[in-house]
């Protein structure tokens, strides 16, 4: 098991790329490879990533379809889901009465998310007035997130012309997750894309009045709806 990644973050990660948008979209839940994509985004190796896998297969919560592909068993989607909706609320708490940015509070609820009992966490939801989203735009209420997914894209997919607005913010690679709120990409933030550069890697987008160049790999990161 790599260090640092609890069964919950496990359990986050194949929720994300069992019900996949933008950027988790080119694996799809049947595919053999989601093992492969686990170990990719959560930084660890194939090895590591496969004897937790094991681990939350001989514990019920995930499954292997007819292709060998994992596939969160209704336990395993229950316990994602509570994971997930923890997760949530503890950034909303560390956002809202600690001070802590966005992107740190997602840092610091990956490590406090497994200190927290269901009793405090309900309590830390009534305190805050029942949010409806953590800092980077993902619903707390996963039933929300999952229909929504089908409204959004990934901006990397918009050509040039296109109006969106900002609706999340890939979560798993932090460096990007702070590159975001550098520069002012956040929930709510309207732009229009410019111009499309596959040779550069890169869109170029207007916010305002001002234009700027984004890489490929941060455009697949920010979640849009057109209007």
């Amino acid at each position: 098991m790599a260090q640092g990644h609890s069964v919950a973050t496990y359990l986050e990660t194949i929720y994300l790329l069992s019900f996949p948008i933008g950027e988790y979209g080119p694996v799809a839940r049947e595919s053999p490879a989601l093992a492969a994509r686990v170990a990719e985004l959560l930084g660890v190796s194939r090895a590591s990533a496969g004897e937790m896998l094991k681990r939350l297969e001989g514990e019920g919560l995930v499954e292997r379809g007819e292709r060998k592909e994992i596939l969160l068993t209704p336990a395993g989607l229950g316990a994602a889901e509570k994971a997930m909706r923890h997760h949530r609320l503890i950034e909303c708490l560390l956002t809202e009465f600690m001070g802590y940015t966005g992107a740190e509070a997602h840092e610091q609820s990956d490590l406090l998310a497994d200190t927290f009992t269901d009793e405090m966490i309900d309590r830390i939801e009534e305190r805050l007035g029942h949010p409806d989203r953590c800092p980077h735009g993902w619903p707390v209420d996963t039933a929300v997130e999952q229909a929504e997914n089908l409204e959004l894209v990934a901006l990397s997919d918009l050509g040039p012309g296109t109006r969106a607005t900002i609706v999340r913010l890939a979560e798993h690679d932090g460096e990007l997750l702070h590159w975001f709120y550098d520069e002012g990409l956040v929930p709510g933030t309207e732009v229009e894309i410019r111009s499309v550069q596959p040779a550069a890697g890169q869109v170029v987008v207007r916010i305002g009045e001002v234009e700027r160049a984004i890489g490929e790999r941060a455009a697949g990161g920010l979640y849009v709806r057109r209007p």
